[in-house]
C-alpha cells in the first residue's frame, strides 16, 4: 500500500488523472490525502467531485475555502467572479456530492502526518487545533450549517482568544484553516499578501515561519498557497503542495512513506491574470 498527499486540484480532473497514471495509483490497495480546494476556477469540478467521492475510504480531503465557497453558494451565497461551479450545482447528483463534501474535515491527522488546506494558526498547539476543527465540523454538519456559512465571511477576528464568542471563534478558525499565508510577528492573521515570501511588507512572515508560532511534532501538509515558490520547508516542517495546476503550472503529490514528490505539468489550464486564493 503506498500514500499520497496531493495538492488542490481545483476543478482539474484531467491533470487529476494524470498525476494517478504517473503515480501507478491503485484504489484497491493506495491511500490518497487531499488538501483541499478540489473545486473551482478549473474546467471539470463535477467530474472531481464525483471521482473523490467513488473512491470512498481510500481518499481524505480536508476542506478548502473554495470548497466552503461551493457550500455557500448553494446554500444561497452569491457567486465569485471566476467562478466555475454553475455545472455541478445544477448535476443531478449536486445534493449527494454537497452532503458528502459537508462532512469532510478541516484538520486531518495520521501516521505522524497531520494536513490542513491552509495550515495551523501559529498561536494554536495541536491540541487547540484539533479542537478548533472538531467544532466548527460539527456545525457544518449539523441542522444550522446554513446560517453559519453565511456568517463565515469576513477577515476579523485577526487574533484568537478563548473570551471570544461562538460565531468569532468559528470565523477566525475557517480563515485559518483555509485562507491564512501571512502572519504578523504576534500571530495575527493577514489575508492581502498573497506573493511568494519576500515579496510581503514588513513585518509579515509566512504563518509556519513566525516565530510565536507553537510547537507541533508532526509535518504539516498544506496546499492554497500557488506562488509559494517551493514545496518543502524543512526547518519549519511543512510540505506546501500547491503548485498551481489550474494556473497553468503542475500537480503534485508527496509519497509520505518515501517523501518523494511526483508532478505532472497542467498546459491545458490558463496563467493567472491576478494571482487568486
Amino acid at each position: 500500500m503506498s500514500r499520497y498527499a496531493i495538492g488542490d486540484v481545483q476543478g482539474c480532473h484531467q491533470a487529476l488523472q494524470r498525476l494517478l497514471t504517473a503515480l501507478r495509483f491503485d484504489p484497491a490497495r493506495d491511500e490518497l490525502w487531499l488538501a483541499g480546494d478540489l473545486v473551482n476556477r478549473g474546467p471539470d469540478s463535477l467530474q472531481v467531485l464525483r471521482f473523490v467521492m467513488s473512491l470512498g475510504e481510500r481518499a481524505t480531503c480536508v476542506l478548502g475555502n473554495h470548497d466552503l465557497h461551493l457550500l455557500a453558494r448553494a446554500a444561497g451565497g452569491r457567486a465569485g467572479r471566476q467562478d466555475t461551479l454553475d455545472a455541478l450545482l445544477a448535476a443531478d447528483d449536486c445534493e449527494s456530492l454537497l452532503a458528502w463534501l459537508r462532512h469532510r474535515p478541516l484538520l486531518h491527522e495520521a501516521s505522524g502526518w497531520v494536513m490542513a488546506h491552509a495550515g495551523i494558526a501559529p498561536c494554536w498547539t495541536l491540541p487547540q487545533a484539533r479542537k478548533a476543527a472538531r467544532t466548527a465540523e460539527a456545525v457544518l454538519r449539523g441542522g444550522d450549517h446554513q446560517a453559519f456559512l453565511a456568517s463565515m465571511y469576513g477577515d476579523e477576528p485577526r487574533r484568537w482568544s478563548d473570551n471570544l464568542d461562538a460565531t468569532a471563534q468559528l470565523r477566525f478558525a475557517i480563515n485559518a484553516f483555509t485562507r491564512m499565508r501571512y502572519c504578523t510577528p504576534d500571530g495575527g492573521l493577514e489575508f492581502r499578501a498573497k506573493g511568494a515570501p519576500g515579496t510581503q511588507p514588513e513585518p509579515l512572515t509566512p504563518w509556519f515561519a513566525t516565530s510565536s508560532r507553537a510547537e507541533i511534532e508532526p509535518d504539516l501538509i498544506f496546499g492554497h498557497w500557488s506562488t509559494l515558490g517551493r514545496v518543502h520547508w524543512p526547518a519549519h516542517r511543512v510540505w506546501g503542495l500547491d503548485t498551481g495546476a489550474v494556473w497553468g503550472g503542475r500537480l503534485t503529490a508527496l509519497d509520505l512513506d518515501t517523501r518523494q514528490l511526483t508532478s505532472v505539468e497542467c498546459p491545458e489550464n490558463r496563467r493567472p491574470e491576478h494571482l487568486g486564493d
